[in-house]
């Protein structure tokens, strides 16, 4: 046994706890025959950091990896990260920026190397600050989405993709970042209120008759107008639908066309379709028949107004900036005669109606988004959907909280295509090569290019001989190269690859088998690794993360329907928690400046503390609320073990020998066997439900109240000898008791935890790899549980009553009885030492004397302590007499208050809730003063 020091200090054990774990591979121990147990850490991106999302997340994890571990399983924490395609390459253009560089002043090799330089150098940082946090995670075996092993299985799922039918190139709206010339997914797209307006104008019907009245928030995009949309039941234009318009300023000839999207009730009814610019008008658009390929593009890359294809659109437009282009359109339509004034509450005239535009900005370039068509790679997330749907039907997957269920049905069964390809450098290059298309005459056409798609360079060449029947091929950069070739059927022919990237999120749906040695089937690390048990994941990744996972595992583990569901799934269980939000209930931003750095609370408090609270208030279905009291508060928590482990020591309590509970006579001892083997119960019971919150609130009650409050102090007469016998058994069972708290606690505070389990005595191995205790039900003792009890209410009942009437805490007065049973009398004789210790009382022979005493009722017995000249009687009953009063006045009020309607219906619900606990407390507290002036006798 090694003497605690007197204070606990986290940061020093943290520090060098977390460097012996690691150093002898504790986190992945070797168990061969052991029961596989597996779970993949959602991977980071390799430009984050630590933020409290990241903290409630792998903390929940590494709470149930270590509980496996303990369990005995051969318990493996998948770690690694994430490339992070747009996030990295965005690091190191702004470095380049930084030094007056750009990244088109190297050549995609070269700038690739430079993310690679980055990463080694400065990447990752967030690997050791998860360190800090305590998770337990293989770091021996880390894995990182761009390592070879897992770009080849990235390579191998397109193209099996592909050559199924089940990825292909096509035209439709995407979410184009103008910022970073790229196509960003939805999870990329930040929407926020702007205050824009919503302008009226009038296109002319083509045959002079009249003008049809529509209505945008973005007038530029009128430039590329195809259609205007009328309800088909809509009265008013019902002579309308089938003919045309002749838009003003390109005179574009665009029907009228029948169509849902239209409201009635919005507007004047009629709405411009812009299908190459609007992600509703681009369905209109289909439904009306206009194919994807004739759909008009009125802006570039940059968001910069471009010619359309029928080159109708004013020379002075083009080049101009989309909103500079919005600002030329109002004005030349309001010079011709278009622009429909919008009249405000008071009869005055306006160009614009005002209003707050929900706008979708790109989230870290910070610039508003344009759907914008152009050719993409798509996967046909449809037909993968229809296993994963059937996955969580058939319990094969389970979602907890079930509630989720209904929102992944709904977006499953509705899902579309997924756009994969990104307009990167810094990713997996997408494995397409380019060649001329069927020759038109003797030359080759450009313009429709013949694709090739094989995992290599070589395969691909391959296949292009075969295609175009020659030898002799060469490899171009970019398909602009291609054109300085004279293309004719007796020369060389370019071949060249795509230059996008695919998405990461197409990489990382791969992560729960790729990291697992897939493609290669005779990876000794697959095979009982996958499914792998559980995933915890912010419900905010269910459809980007979650959902894609589901889909590429059961399709490629399942060998495309040849293995079952339940061996196909990627993990038998997906625990979605929520939200860590500000202590106010507001979503946390850096632009509201209420976030809050998790390393920031583990330097404070220490992450045993903040771990604990993340645990705590995880309730399933709910956020969690900030609260750096809460936090603090199991800082003292700890505090408190320690102090109870150094009370330990200094009474001869060390190591237990045994898992199995020492034999015990005294009712205290059996007590606390009892307590202990309940509380494994419920723990095992709460953490097979992920009730996160229910097993550290668990912990929480049995280590503060049951051992530290009550166990210790009821066995101090036993091991300080004040005449009670029962020692020896006693160090032996408080021993026992004190290891099953460190190894139950262990995976909520693993440090404090492992701390106190090597100074308590001498060990044959660390707590981290020690057994989880057993929930034997034959140490359950219903007898001592009522003893204990019994004398916790007492003492209880007699320590509230000393505090209400004011007895000073040194007085110790005599305790009489009556009306007691002889089982009662016998447990005061048994339990004599420990009342007088915890009650300051002696227990008295016969009946009380006269006058005022205080009085208290436990079961069928009376207990009555005379209080003689200790109290001030009639002082005192004049003091609970007016206190009595003042409460009951507040609680009348506060009721008054409460039914009044007019302040119910009202008032704030926060002031309504507040009232009422305020009603309650005073309630409580004038019942309870009453009760006390009553024992005054």
């Amino acid at each position: 046994m090694t003497e605690l020091p007197k204070t606990f200090d986290p940061a020093e054990i943290e520090s060098r706890w977390y460097a012996h774990w690691e150093a002898n591979g504790l986190f992945a121990p070797e168990r061969p025959g052991a029961d596989p147990w597996t779970l993949v850490n959602p991977p980071p991106n390799v430009t984050g950091s630590l933020h409290i999302g990241h903290a409630l997340d792998n903390t929940l994890q590494d709470i149930l990896v270590r509980h496996a571990r303990l369990q005995g399983k051969d318990a493996r924490w998948v770690v690694g990260m994430d490339h992070a395609g747009i996030a990295t390459q965005m690091v190191v253009e702004r470095q380049l920026n930084e030094r007056q560089d750009k990244r088109t002043n190297y050549t995609r090799e070269q700038f690739v190397d430079l993310v690679w330089k980055w990463k080694a150098e400065s990447g990752g940082a967030i690997t050791g600050q998860l360190r800090r946090l305590g998770c337990s995670m293989d770091w021996a075996n880390e894995r990182f989405t761009m390592d070879p092993g897992f770009s080849k299985a990235v390579l191998k799922v397109f193209v099996d993709l592909y050559n199924q039918g089940l990825l292909y190139r096509d035209k439709r709206l995407v979410n184009w970042d103008p910022g970073l010339g790229t196509a960003i997914s939805d999870l990329e797209v930040e929407t926020r209120e702007v205050k824009g307006g919503f302008w009226h104008f009038r296109y002319p019907l083509a045959d002079g008759s009249g003008f049809i009245q529509v209505a945008t928030t973005r007038p530029e995009t009128m430039l590329a107008d195809m259609a205007v949309a009328v309800n088909p039941e809509d009265e008013r234009y019902q002579t309308l639908i089938g003919r045309q318009v002749r838009l003003p300023i390109t005179g574009r000839l665009i029907p009228i066309v029948a169509d849902e999207h239209a409201d009635p009730a919005l507007g004047s009814g009629a709405v411009k379709i812009t299908p190459g610019h609007d992600f509703n008008d681009f369905e209109v658009g289909k439904r009306a028949g206009i194919e994807a390929r004739d759909m008009l593009n009125m802006l570039d890359a940059k968001a910069a107004v471009c010619q359309t294809a029928d080159g109708l659109i004013p020379a002075e437009l083009i080049g101009l900036d989309r909103f500079e282009a919005r600002a030329a359109v109002v004005a030349r339509l309001k010079d011709e005669g278009f622009l429909v004034p919008h009249i405000d509450k008071d009869g005055n005239e306006h160009d614009v109606e005002p209003r707050t535009i929900q706008t979708p900005f790109g989230d870290r370039s910070g610039v508003v988004i344009e759907p914008w068509l152009t050719d993409q790679w798509y996967v046909d997330a449809a037909t993968l959907a229809k296993p994963a749907i059937e996955a969580v039907r058939s319990g094969a997957t389970k979602i907890v909280p079930k509630t989720w269920e209904k929102t992944y049905f709904n977006w499953m069964e509705n899902i579309q295509p997924w756009c994969v390809s990104r307009q990167l450098w810094w990713g997996h290059r997408i494995p397409v090569w380019y060649g001329p298309g069927p020759a038109v005459g003797a030359t080759y056409n450009l313009d429709a290019p013949k694709h090739f798609v094989a995992e290599t360079e070589e395969e691909a060449l391959r296949a292009a001989r075969e295609y175009y029947g020659v030898d002799e091929l060469t490899v171009v950069e970019d398909a602009r190269r291609a054109y300085h070739h004279t293309i004719t059927y007796q020369t060389s022919i370019p071949i060249w690859r795509d230059p996008d990237v695919l998405d990461t999120w197409f990489s990382s749906a791969l992560w729960p088998f790729a990291t697992m040695g897939w493609p290669d089937a005779d990876s000794p690390t697959l095979h009982g690794r996958y499914p792998n048990d559980v995933l915890i994941s912010g419900f905010d990744i269910l459809f980007f993360w979650d959902a894609r996972m589901m889909m590429q595992g059961i399709h490629f583990m399942g060998e495309q329907g040849k293995r079952p569901l339940p061996e196909s799934v990627p993990f038998k269980t997906l625990y979605l928690h929520g939200l860590v939000r500000a202590a106010d209930g507001a979503k946390m931003s850096k632009s509201k400046g209420n976030t809050v750095d998790p390393l920031g609370l583990i330097d404070k408090y220490g992450a045993d503390a903040l771990r604990f609270f993340m645990a705590a208030m995880e309730s399933q279905g709910r956020d969690i609320k900030m609260s750096e009291p809460r936090i603090e508060g199991y800082r003292n928590f700890a505090t408190k073990l320690w102090n109870a482990a150094r009370f330990c020591q200094s009474n001869g309590i060390g190591a237990s020998a045994h898992l199995e509970p020492p034999a015990a006579t005294l009712a205290v001892n059996r007590w606390i066997v009892a307590e202990t083997v309940k509380t494994v119960q419920e723990l095992d019971i709460a953490l097979a439900a992920l009730r996160f919150d229910d097993a550290a609130n668990t912990l929480y009650q049995f280590v503060w109240s049951r051992f530290c409050d009550w166990y210790l102090e009821l066995i101090k007469p036993v091991l300080q000898g004040e005449g009670v016998e029962g020692a020896d058994e006693t160090r032996a069972v408080a021993g026992w008791a004190l290891d099953q708290i460190l190894v139950m606690l262990h995976p909520f505070m693993p440090f404090i935890t492992e701390e106190l389990w090597s100074k308590m005595g001498p060990r044959d191995h660390e707590l981290i790899v020690a057994k989880w205790p057993m929930a034997d039900a034959r140490a359950l003792d219903p007898e001592a549980a009522q003893e204990i009890d019994w004398l916790i209410r007492l003492v209880s009942e007699i320590r509230t009553a000393r505090t209400e009437l004011n007895v000073p805490p040194s007085a110790r007065l005599p305790l009489h009885v009556a009306e007691a049973s002889e089982g009662t009398r016998a447990r005061l004789a048994r339990q004599q030492a420990a009342l007088g210790r915890l009650a300051r009382v002696d227990q008295a022979d016969g009946a009380a004397p006269a006058g005022g005493s205080l009085q208290i009722v436990v079961d069928e017995a009376t207990f009555v302590l005379p209080l003689g000249d200790i109290v001030d009687l009639e002082a005192e009953r004049a003091r609970l007499a007016k206190a009595i009063a003042a409460a009951e006045k507040e609680r009348d009020g506060l009721a008054g208050r409460l039914a009044n309607p007019s302040f119910v219906e009202r008032a704030k619900p926060e002031a309504v809730e507040k009232a009422r606990a305020d009603h309650a407390e005073k309630a409580a507290e004038a019942e309870r003063l009453g009760a006390a002036l009553a024992r005054l006798g």
